[in-house]
């Protein structure tokens, strides 16, 4: 984590880099650290032009995704541990051909589906190695009160996904021997054809049509599950919220998704959380926020008020001469930060509006009447503050 670059840095572009000139910076740097141009370097620019490749890589897959990036903006390479994926490499599903593809649009004058046996192993898709199937990801909503949020949770999410053929275990058949290696594509799930155009030796790829991108021919297909391997079950899962997630965040279950064909890589459950509205509290970021009603007499005499916490009821001294719009905080009241990351835990301010009452009686009006003359009840007009105002009225 420590050695890691700011992706801003690796990509040479500022914060406030708008969608486009990520990706034309991007475009550079790919083509820069290409492979097909290092083909004749030593083996150290070799190892060079795989790192920078791979770093650049990294990059643009977080920044060209805005929730990554918001996140990545708010909590650095923290991110990666709240599902944010600003720690790692992570394509949505794609290996790194099919995302240069999308990039390049699939005809750059470069291979693309040459990353995998030589020289830029990790990557996937090499001509050297079967192709490995990905299950899709499922996305899913969990609903949360902020006393949930402020302590974490645990919830039990029930979901319809793709699971293992209990008959054939997920291979698509009973026995090994009737799983075959795709001759068309020698296993890789992808063909392609080359063609010379104005920009030289082109190339495009896309799906075998002899096995439809699995990169393998079953002779004698699972009965129960027809060959694919998967069948649909609901299940439950459990999922932890760690305290502190506000609404929008989404948590990344590593391997909770739909199972993949023929044993392949499982996909991940995305659980994106939706805060429901607390009946009293106004939540900001880390702070909560409390308006509070006192009477005429509470404010000139002073009380004790109840004021509701999220965990509990918390007493609150009402100074006598209290004004309406006096705002006190409750240091600590407030949430925490999520994973620990950010600024600690909020606060809980408290706006205190004095009410005045419309109708009074004939008694109440005389007896006001005697006290409007004293000097207690006349306002003193040198102490307003305009600085505290603006800074009050800001809060709320």
């Amino acid at each position: 984590m420590a050695n890691k670059r700011d992706y801003y840095e690796v990509l040479g572009v500022a914060k406030t880099a708008s969608a486009d000139e990520i990706k034309s910076a991007y475009r550079k740097l790919a083509l820069k650290w290409h492979p097909d141009r290092w083909v004749n370097g030593t083996d150290a620019e070799k190892k060079a032009a795989e790192d920078n490749f791979k770093e650049a890589a990294e990059a643009y897959s977080i920044l060209s995704d805005p929730d990554k990036r918001a996140k990545y903006d708010q909590y650095g390479f923290a991110a990666d541990q709240m599902g944010g994926g600003a720690g790692g490499f992570d394509f949505g599903g794609m290996d790194i051909n099919d995302f240069l593809r999308n990039i390049f649009g699939g005809s750059f004058g470069f291979d693309f589906g040459g990353f995998g046996g030589g020289g830029f192993g990790g990557f996937g898709g090499g001509d050297s190695q079967p192709r490995t199937l990905r299950g899709r990801d499922i996305r899913t909503s969990v609903k949360l009160t902020l006393e949930e949020i402020a302590n974490g949770c645990d919830k039990e999410i029930s979901l319809e996904r793709a699971r293992p053929c209990p008959d054939c275990g997920g291979k698509g058949a009973k026995n090994s021997s009737d799983i075959k290696t795709c001759p068309t594509c020698g296993g890789q799930g992808r063909v392609r054809q080359q063609a010379r155009g104005i920009f030289g030796m082109t190339y495009t790829i896309g799906a075998c049509p002899q096995c439809q991108g699995e990169g393998i021919i079953i002779t004698n297909p699972c009965r129960r599950c027809n060959g694919t391997g998967l069948e649909r079950r609901r299940e439950i899962v459990k999922v932890h919220i760690p305290a502190g997630v506000e609404n929008g965040m989404q948590i990344t279950i590593r391997g909770e998704g739909h199972a993949a064909p023929h044993g392949g890589v499982n996909g991940d459950l995305l659980v994106v959380i939706n805060e429901v509205q607390h009946p009293q509290l106004q939540r900001d970021g880390n702070n909560l926020f409390f308006t509070r009603v006192i009477s005429v007499m509470d404010a000139m005499l002073g009380c004790e008020v109840s004021i509701p916490c999220l965990d509990g009821s918390y007493k609150v001294k009402v100074e006598p001469g209290t004004q309406s719009g006096t705002v006190v905080k409750l240091r600590g009241k407030g949430l925490p930060s999520v994973q620990g990351y950010g600024r600690g835990t909020g606060d809980l301010y408290v706006k205190f509006l004095v009410w005045v009452p419309r109708k009074l009686s004939r008694s109440e009006k005389e007896a006001l009447e005697q006290m409007r003359s004293s000097n207690s009840f006349t306002p003193d007009l040198s102490r307003e503050d305009k600085a505290t105002f603006d800074k009050v009225k800001n809060i709320f």
